[in-house]
């Protein structure tokens, strides 16, 4: 997905607090942002207080929410590069077209990772003009300064390994977790895992001490060793865990991302990802002159249009 202001700022990894040695429960307020026309999202990654989580330098959550007919989602053909983008789809539908001219709908339960490499370009719109309703996770991993030259691809993942425990679904998302091992292609040591329960559920989930992790309810409320965190919030849990005991008393869903701290500095601009402010004006001028991100074909949203770059300055805490 791609944000719709006019005049993002450059946000830089490492502009923000050097990554904590030991456990801790540090509470960040997500942000309102908008996507397409007229959906409103909450964007937990990047923020003042924390850049990325591991690999992980984005993050939004949409919805849930109904829509009448024809306003379902409409995010026209736009640009990626140095990053993958990993949809995580929970209710409804949307149909992705990419310039490699792959065009997938992904449902509920299912994966689709786009990886940009040295660029492509891809559009999220609606499957049709009927009323629906949206809920789903994007994110975006950063590539590490060795892959992020890669030719562009594209997968989709219909099914995912889970076990069921304590009354959660624990899904795997990407990486290993609880056994399990994601079949979505990544470059970073990382993880993602969902936890949804239909009622009252508890649960202790093994980690990575070396890893740093970070959760967001997406639905209900979820107790984290001992602190409530319902939507709207990024609860960032440092490093240094062996484990993290999750419970409800509700219907509830919860994501958990994490991963090795990422060693690279990367900026972080409209909806690219790069190592140096000329990459991005590159990318950017490449983008609006029709150059090197190939066409999307199909779909029926406008093009969007790079903001201008030229007195962006980089974001400062």
């Amino acid at each position: 997905m791609s944000t719709s202001q006019s005049s993002p700022e450059i946000s830089r990894s490492r502009d923000c607090a050097e990554c904590p040695t030991e456990p801790v429960l540090e509470r960040i307020a997500s942000r309102v942002a908008e996507i397409g026309e007229g959906f409103s999202i909450r964007r937990a990654l990047p923020n003042r207080q924390r850049r990325m989580v591991g690999a992980w330098c984005f993050l939004d959550h949409a919805g849930p929410v109904d829509y009448a007919r024809g306003k379902g989602l409409n995010v026209g053909p736009h640009p990626h590069i140095g990053l993958q983008t990993f949809t995580w789809m929970i209710e409804g539908e949307i149909l992705h077209r990419d310039s490699l001219g792959y065009e997938q709908v992904i449902r509920p339960g299912q994966v689709n990772l786009m990886t940009a490499g040295s660029g492509i370009s891809h559009a999220e719109d609606a499957v049709n003009d009927e009323p629906g309703r949206l809920h789903a996770a994007q994110l975006w991993i950063a590539l590490p300064d060795i892959e992020r030259h890669r030719a562009p691809s594209f997968h989709h993942y219909p099914e995912l390994p889970f076990l069921d425990d304590g009354g959660f679904r624990i899904t795997v998302l990407a990486g290993e977790a609880c056994g399990l091992q994601s079949p979505a292609r990544v470059f970073s040591p990382l993880v993602g895992i969902d936890f949804s329960a239909s009622a009252a559920a508890q649960t202790r989930v093994a980690l990575k001490p070396g890893f740093e992790h970070a959760a967001m309810t997406l639905r209900g409320r979820v107790t984290i060793d001992g602190e409530v965190l319902e939507p709207g919030a990024l609860l960032y849990l440092g490093t240094g865990r062996s484990s993290l005991h999750l419970a409800c008393d509700d219907a509830a869903q919860m994501l958990l991302v994490g991963g090795e701290p990422f060693g690279e500095e990367i900026l972080l601009w409209w909806n690219f990802v790069a190592r140096t402010q000329e990459d991005l004006h590159t990318a950017s001028a490449d983008w609006n002159a029709g150059r090197r991100f190939g066409e999307v074909k199909g779909s029926p949203s406008p093009r969007l249009v790079s903001p201008d770059i030229g007195a962006i300055k980089l974001r400062k805490s």
